[in-house]
């Protein structure tokens, strides 16, 4: 069997090989900051009494920014910043199952990442693959249905492997639907739905009269699944070429904790801000109150197709 690492060029071999024998996501104790005291999962297993559990985000989206900072304020190194990352973003994922979110869309590797240097791009790849064999039978008996969001094309043959027979393995579960976008560039992706929606007009499918929102909204990697909530951490304000249509009516909460601390209870944090937003969608303010009241009415279901 080929040693994945002999694709690797020479000078990043060890580097990876060290990075693949602590990551163990499992088995990691979680470095705190000394402002900030560990509170133990089995306190926030359940929804916190002072959320409303009939305006909770159907959808949530995170930028995940922050886990090379978080490394070098304690004089660790990046890698140990991505391997506490993968655990919070693992358990923001029970989380979000646990209170009653129906859907984590997590930004994982946008476009513009591959001008990175191509030792990282590398690794980054091996890493997708090697967790995705790692974490995928418990995310299946969870009941995660897993997605990917972007161009798989250009991904590697092992890769894509691992990545459609995730797909095709959890694309029954029910319990919350777990979207991860590789290769993502939101540009792209409203580019090439058009494209699909021009081909039908050309070949007279369809008149250019019955072009609207929501046939481009069933074009994109989403299919019409748009997030209540986008979370940013790392005190970064920007979409960075992200879900730019999707976000239209989408509440943002900007936050200065790094994504390796961002644990349950500054997620709970953040739906505390987001259930003391009016949502209008457009309308007046005293229609606020009937949003609020049924917000499956207002927010489509996550999409069922892969």
């Amino acid at each position: 069997m080929l040693n994945p690492l002999s694709q690797l060029p020479s000078v990043a071999q060890p580097f990876v090989l060290s990075l693949l024998m602590t990551l163990t996501v499992t088995s990691f104790h979680p470095v705190h900051s000394a402002h900030r005291l560990p509170i133990p999962m089995s306190a926030y297993s359940l929804l916190p009494g002072d959320l409303n559990p009939h305006y909770l985000p159907k959808h949530v989206a995170v930028i995940m920014d922050g886990n090379g900072r978080w490394a070098n304020q304690r004089g660790l190194p990046r890698i140990a910043g991505h391997r506490q990352g993968a655990k919070v973003l693992k358990d923001l994922l029970r989380c979000c199952k646990d209170w009653g979110v129906g859907a984590l869309t997590a930004y994982a590797f946008s476009t513009e990442n591959w001008r990175r240097p191509t030792t990282e791009v590398d690794f980054l790849m091996l890493l997708f693959e090697k967790m995705l064999r790692q974490e995928l039978k418990a995310m299946h008996q969870e009941g995660v249905r897993i997605r990917f969001l972007g161009d798989l094309s250009e991904l590697s043959p092992a890769l894509q492997r691992e990545i459609h027979r995730a797909m095709n393995q959890t694309a029954h579960n029910t319990a919350i639907d777990f979207n991860v976008a590789v290769n993502y560039g939101s540009r792209s992706e409203i580019v090439q739905a058009c494209q699909q929606v021009a081909q039908k007009v050309e070949r007279g499918d369809l008149p250019a009269s019955a072009i609207s929102e929501e046939m481009i909204s069933q074009h994109l990697y989403t299919a019409g699944s748009d997030p209540d909530l986008l979370i940013r951490t790392s005190g970064e304000q920007r979409l960075s070429n992200f879900l730019l249509w999707q976000l239209a009516y989408t509440e943002m909460y900007f936050t200065d904790v790094f994504w390796p601390d961002f644990d349950r209870s500054a997620f709970h944090q953040a739906l505390q801000v987001f259930q003391k937003r009016d949502r209008r969608f457009g309308n007046a303010k005293e229609t606020i109150a009937s949003v609020q009241g049924d917000i499956s009415q207002t927010v489509p279901e996550p999409a069922l197709t892969a």
